[in-house]
Parts: structure tokens; C-alpha cells; sequence
């Protein structure tokens, strides 16, 4: 991947609002591909995608039921900068930063494919339905499988019962590693 073309984007009007872009983080080659929406203001000070309260608890949740430390995946966004006050990405947004996604996952061929949220979930596998009926099946990108479950955020407003739809659906990913 040309890391050094990313990091010069300017495909969107995002490009003169980002203080960095959040490329993604993880080996080259791993198992398990963590795809989210967008850097949030947190990932987007550090540079480096799920940082904050929705990255913590995404990471301890991956750790636990798929038993991967973060450093043993890959983890990126659909599009690689902060929109502004945190809002969904626009259609051109997302549409201008596809080939450097569709890039990433050419490298990576990961085995496995999480999107997490309903973005993310729509940008990989094209589910337009409500999230609630789009987790936790298994669904194919190229050759690897794919597994929608919610974003971290939605547990941490909604509480346990996401959070346990959200372990279902990592036992899923496990024993699709497996």
C-alpha cells in the first residue's frame, strides 16, 4: 500500500478538516480484519483508529472472545479521516476513500473481515437492513468471511445486552479463524 499517497489524500473535503489520517494499525497478513466507520476526535489527534472509550472496549471484547491481543490483527476505518463534529461520512466521502480500503484488504487478506457498525457494514458487504438483522451472519468479500456486529458505541449507550450480541457475534469470528 502506498502509505505515503494516504497520507497526502486530498480525494474529499475531509482532507482540510483531519488533523491526520488514520491509515490503520495491526501486522501485515493478519487472520482478522476489524473494519470501523470513521476516526473518531480521539483517533484522529493520535493517528490511530478505536483509541478511545469504543476502541477500549472493542479491544477488550475481541481479547476476550476471540483471544487476539490488539497487535495481532489488523484494524482500520472505511474512510481514514474525522468527519467534522463526528458526523456519518457522505456518500462522496465514502465513495473517495473505497480504493484505498478496497487496497487495504487486497494487502491484507485477512481470513476474516468484522464490520463493525451499520457504515462499515453497508461500505463491505452492502446490508441495508437494520443492524439487528445484519449481525452476526456470515457473509463472504473476495475470499475472506465476513461478520457484522454493532459498534462498541452502541454498547456503551446501550449497555449489556449489546455488548452480549457483540460477544455472540466474536464467537463467530473465532470459530471462523479457527
Amino acid at each position: 500500500m502506498d502509505v505515503a499517497a494516504l497520507l497526502a489524500c486530498t480525494r474529499c473535503g475531509l482532507s482540510s478538516t483531519r488533523q491526520r489520517v488514520v491509515v490503520g494499525t495491526g501486522p501485515e497478513r493478519a487472520g482478522l480484519m476489524v473494519v470501523g466507520e470513521a476516526p473518531g476526535r480521539t483517533e484522529d489527534e493520535g493517528g490511530e483508529p478505536f483509541t478511545g472509550r469504543s476502541g477500549r472496549l472493542l479491544t477488550r471484547l475481541i481479547e476476550e472472545e476471540v483471544g487476539l491481543l490488539r497487535d495481532q490483527y489488523f484494524i482500520t476505518n472505511v474512510i481514514k479521516c474525522r468527519p467534522p463534529l463526528n458526523r456519518p461520512p457522505r456518500r462522496d466521502e465514502l465513495l473517495a476513500c473505497r480504493p484505498w480500503l478496497e487496497e487495504q484488504l487486497r494487502t491484507q487478506r485477512p481470513s476474516v473481515v468484522l464490520a463493525v457498525g451499520a457504515t462499515a457494514a453497508k461500505a463491505l458487504y452492502g446490508v441495508t437492513t437494520s443492524m439487528r438483522e445484519a449481525h452476526g451472519r456470515v457473509a463472504t468479500n473476495g475470499d475472506a468471511h465476513g461478520v457484522v456486529t454493532y459498534h462498541p458505541a452502541a454498547a456503551l449507550r446501550q449497555g449489556r445486552i449489546v455488548e452480549d450480541v457483540m460477544r455472540t457475534d466474536l464467537a463467530l469470528v473465532k470459530a471462523l479463524l479457527s
